[in-house]
């Protein structure tokens, strides 16, 4: 039987159906489905960590220990992870180790757009590429596999088309393999998993062995194949850029790869040598190209397909085209007619959901003229026009260090830095520390919407919710602040305007560190809804003051504005903007 599944449900059901017993992750798009439908599978453990770093860890115990185990994120989370996972490939393993990593062609939700095909080559270790959901799939079934036979982690790269696409997946009768009676009893060697210098030093060798040997065993891997055709143009490919290519090359000569680092140099060879033109067709950088060219194998790529930005047939056809690859006017016609048309729509740029709470923080801030250092979640948004009210936005935490290191530069403008409570759980708690440790006066505003909103209502640690469901201690942000030493640390409502830029301009005004939690739970997750305010077009004097606020259920009409009562849920924050009255809420 067979079952329609998107990437990310697919490697779930294959870790599953593979026997992973642990999953770890930081939610993440677009990689965030996958530990939230791993969860949901019968007698495993999954937890959303603090980040990226944490849950490699977890993973890498749980391995230790000799239970397979998951990991995933998305590739900048890799990032955030990178510490652990180079230290894992020193140590080995017991247990199988799968990392997941789910990059952003075309930045779709991403602040850039990362080949992590790097990570393999720089943290020597192997690499698997799927194409669709069903090798999607087996991929995590062969990586515990190779990661148990090579005493190695092993990564498997996926991108956004093939995390959110859903292709047919086999379903298995069988089930995953029977947990053990008993509990494991950890085996204990200092010499392999202790990684002091002496230890590491010894450990090196065994890694670079390792790599000639995964390389000599990506020869025999029926993943790695040639898939014969024409002989004009061989076109080498992996991932979703496999299935584009193969649409617009149907008859040409394939080596479809599907493990991608360490590459089959003999293949590789072998295939070149059937062909009488090798092109590359890849997104982002030239990670088989410049490989392949060191083997001394002519090749193109780059030189006809781009560095940038998420590939599709379309793009494919269009850039053969131009290079030649495809010639006749049947050819040129197609590739003509599938171009991208210009069309002329209005511009929808993404905005707070109506009754946001941080859309009265970012008025006040706006309003209060403060420099804005900002970081990534639902909030960034207060960039927009016509709130217009972020300065930065770098990475995950990066928020508060930025803001540290403009006050000592000694700028004239008044600071805040401003993440929401689960960044701050994630990689915020440490330059706090270093706000108060090294004595600036910084005021950051912690925008607790109690949950990780903009992946999709993911729970963390200030939740009191385990992402199976299960009720557990909530961390109390304030006193949390205060217990580090944070002396002025208020509580405010966003939708209380007055209130709200009272307690800014006291903690602005304060000349010491300083802490604001705007809390207010998100919309989205509460469903919450108030009576929607009404407007009097006698009243109105169509000055555009609510305007300022970025809501969408707020429209101008010629005389007056108007409520949307079905958008609406009840905020309250025209009402108290509106300098004429025209606005009225039961």
């Amino acid at each position: 039987m067979k079952k329609l599944m998107t990437g990310n449900e697919a490697i779930a059901y294959g870790a599953y159906l593979y026997g992973v017993r642990v999953g770890a992750a930081y939610p993440g798009t677009p990689s965030t489905e996958i530990m939230d439908n791993f969860s949901r599978y019968p007698g495993v453990y999954a937890e959303w960590a603090p980040n990226e770093k944490v849950a490699m860890d977890v993973g890498i115990g749980a391995a230790y220990a000799g239970t397979r185990a998951l990991v995933s994120m998305k590739h900048v989370g890799v990032n955030v992870a990178a510490d652990s996972l180079f230290y894992v490939v020193y140590t080995g393993l017991k247990g199988g180790l799968v990392l997941i990593s789910a990059d952003d062609p075309g930045m779709h939700s991403s602040q850039n757009e990362q080949d992590n095909r790097n990570y393999a080559k720089f943290a020597k270790l192997p690499m698997l590429e799927p194409a669709d959901s069903e090798e999607a799939k087996q991929f995590v079934g062969m990586a515990l596999e190779m990661s148990e036979a090579f005493d190695t982690p092993v990564m498997v790269r996926t991108v956004t088309r093939i995390s959110h696409s859903s292709t047919p997946v086999e379903m298995s009768e069988e089930g995953p393999p029977p947990a053990p009676e008993e509990p494991p009893l950890y085996e204990r060697n200092a010499g392999k998993f202790v990684m002091v210098p002496a230890n590491a030093r010894r450990r090196h060798p065994v890694i670079e062995e390792r790599i000639k040997k995964l390389a000599e065993y990506a020869e025999t891997l029926p993943i790695n194949r040639i898939e014969p055709g024409d002989d004009t143009v061989g076109i080498v490919a992996a991932g979703a850029t496999y299935e584009y290519a193969r649409e617009v090359f149907p008859q040409a000569t394939f080596l479809k790869l599907g493990m991608v680092y360490p590459l089959p140099e003999k293949l590789i060879r072998e295939f070149a040598s059937r062909v009488k033109t090798v092109v590359v067709i890849e997104e982002l950088d030239p990670f088989f190209e410049e490989q392949i060219r060191l083997m001394g194998i002519e090749v193109r790529g780059k030189d006809i397909f781009p560095m940038i930005g998420e590939f599709s047939p379309t793009l494919i056809r269009q850039c053969a085209t131009a290079a030649g690859l495809i010639k006749g006017e049947a050819a040129q016609a197609e590739a003509a007619a599938t171009s991208s048309a210009a069309i002329d729509l209005p511009i929808r740029p993404p905005i707070l959901c109506p009754g946001c709470g941080h859309r009265g923080l970012f008025y006040v801030l706006r309003e209060a003229g403060v420099l804005v250092l900002g970081d990534i979640g639902c909030y960034t948004l207060g960039v927009a026009p016509p709130l217009s009210a972020m300065h930065t936005t770098g990475c995950m935490g990066a928020s508060i260090g930025v803001a540290h290191g403009v006050d000592k530069a000694k700028v004239k403008d008044r600071v805040v830095a401003v993440l929401g409570d689960s960044t701050f759980f994630h990689a915020g708690i440490h330059p706090l520390i270093d706000v108060l440790y090294n004595e600036s006066t910084v005021t950051t505003i912690i925008t607790d919407n109690s949950v990780t909103a903009m992946t999709g209502h993911q729970q963390h640690p200030g939740t009191g919710i385990t992402l199976q469901q299960k009720k557990t201690k909530a961390v109390d942000l304030e006193k949390f602040v205060q217990s580090i030493g944070f002396e002025k640390v208020d509580v405010c409502d966003p939708y209380d305007l007055e209130g709200l830029a009272k307690v800014l301009e006291e903690h602005l005004e304060s000349g010491q560190p300083s802490v604001i939690i705007a809390r207010r739970s998100c919309v989205l997750y509460t469903r919450e809804k108030r009576t929607p305010p009404t407007v009097d077009p006698e009243t109105c004097v169509n000055c555009g003051a609510c305007l300022e606020l970025g809501c969408s259920p707020l429209m101008q009409a010629e005389d007056y504005v108007t409520i949307d009562p079905i958008l609406c849920n009840g905020c309250g924050l025209c009402v108290q903007v509106c300098p004429s009255e025209a606005i009225t809420q039961e």
